[in-house]
């Protein structure tokens, strides 16, 4: 039997489930991370320049390329690995060093990329990490130390995670040097995958938490428009409950003002869908490490719950008010053209009776014109009447006066009999004019 036909996407689709593995990591280890996106109108860059900058940071330390148009790659650049993914508005860097350095955090681990490549990157960096991977001691109480030298007390969340196979903390401050921190203590049976999946879930949770956080700040720019175009939307609405001005201005006014706001959710729709996205990342990203709370400290669903989600819930907020506003713009410019509308149609009413009146005077006036032409045609028509029949007159012996009087009638009764006719033949015509 020959064997079946496949479909022409079945490998790729299949091979996509594993085309970004976790790192493998053997504390004592560090981690540089790096996140760079475009400024504006990132998700339709041109990607190629990503590739591009890739490839330039792999040529100064005389690597191999990956395939045109790749999305993700792994490869070392002198002793450390490198991993790369390109997202839809971002791409990442990380690099995987062995070994501690002295000073924790150093800022000089991360020289490995030029300060010159750094300089030429397509866009700007959303965010970067320092991530040490350090050996669990037996006391956890030996790790209290570091954490206060390490982190900012007010705002650092620590946890133990993956049943208790590691702690984790993290203050979400920026240092001095200008990056993130984080430390990660494992014990020394963890495997080097588990310890892979525990800095790049945390790689993640800062990546998804700075671009959420750029629908908040996007909006919140956006706020002190929205409250102008809420309290113009309220005054409109006013006015047209207690009919102030003319409705045709009112609708025209209103009508500028729904047309912003849908610019407004035109502009905001997808930054509000990302950071929907990005948020759910976030809650799910911290929900597979299986937090524990170490010591009374609190942990990082704790944290996000408190300086995070408020934030989310404002966007949110933001999204429900001011697609409301549309709503009710809407709804106004629907009542408010019902309502031209029928004053339209009752000045329209007004003028066709108008029209009317006008047509039966003319209809009357037409009539007494009618009755006016009979009497002067009447006039010619006898005159010239009399004049043919003087002669039968006098050979009759009737003078001129009983002649005229006697064909008066006649001639008034046929010109009436003729116009009337015309009249009715024009009248029977005039659907066919």
């Amino acid at each position: 039997m020959p064997p079946i036909q496949d479909h022409p996407l079945r490998y790729k689709l299949a091979n996509e489930l594993h085309a970004r593995p976790f790192p493998a990591l053997a504390p004592p280890c560090r981690a540089v991370y790096l996140a760079i996106k475009k400024a504006k109108g990132a998700a339709s860059r041109d990607r190629s320049l990503d590739l591009k900058h890739l490839t330039d940071l792999l040529d100064r330390y005389g690597t191999t390329h990956p395939q045109p148009g790749a999305t993700h790659y792994q490869t070392k650049i002198g002793q450390h690995m490198l991993k790369w993914e390109q997202h839809t508005e971002f791409v990442t860097y990380t690099v995987f060093l062995n070994g501690l350095t002295d000073r924790p955090f150093d800022p000089a681990d991360f020289e490995v990329f030029p300060s010159e490549w750094l300089d030429d990157a397509p866009g700007v960096r959303i965010t970067s990490c320092l991530i040490r991977c350090c050996t669990r001691p037996e006391d956890d109480g030996e790790i209290e130390t570091p954490l206060r030298d390490w982190f900012v007390p007010e705002s650092l969340a620590v946890s133990s995670v993956i049943d208790d196979e590691a702690v984790i903390a993290g203050d979400f401050r920026i240092d001095p040097a200008g990056h993130m921190r984080f430390a990660v203590f494992t014990r020394e049976h963890v495997g080097e995958r588990r310890v892979g999946r525990i800095v790049q879930r945390l790689c993640e949770i800062e990546t998804y938490k700075s671009m959420s956080m750029l629908g908040f700040t996007r909006l919140k720019s956006l706020s002190p428009r929205m409250g102008d175009l809420d309290n113009e939307l309220s005054h409109l609405m006013e006015a047209m409950t207690h009919g102030q001005g003319p409705a045709e201005d009112t609708l025209k006014a209103l009508l500028s003002v729904s047309a912003e706001l849908e610019s407004l959710s035109a502009q905001t729709s997808f930054r509000l869908g990302a950071t929907g996205a990005y948020e759910a990342i976030v809650a799910q990203r911290i929900e597979v490490l299986r937090e524990v709370r170490w010591r009374g400290r609190q942990t990082f669903e704790e944290f996000m719950t408190r300086r995070y989600d408020p934030a989310m819930r404002t966007v949110k907020a933001t999204e429900r008010r001011l697609g409301t506003m549309a709503e009710r713009a809407m709804r106004a410019g629907d009542l408010l053209r019902t309502r031209v509308e029928v004053e339209r149609s009752a000045q329209n009413q007004l003028l066709l009776e108008s029209m009317n009146q006008r047509a039966d005077m003319q209809l009357r006036l037409q009539r007494t014109v009618e009755g006016l032409s009979v009497v002067a045609i009447s006039y010619y028509a006898v005159s010239l009447a009399a004049y043919l029949l003087y002669p039968v007159g006098e050979m009759l012996g009737l003078s001129r006066g009983w002649l005229t009087a006697a064909v008066t009638v006649p001639v008034v009764l046929a010109v009436w009999g003729m116009i009337r006719r015309i009249r009715v033949q024009m009248e029977k015509q005039g659907p066919d004019l």
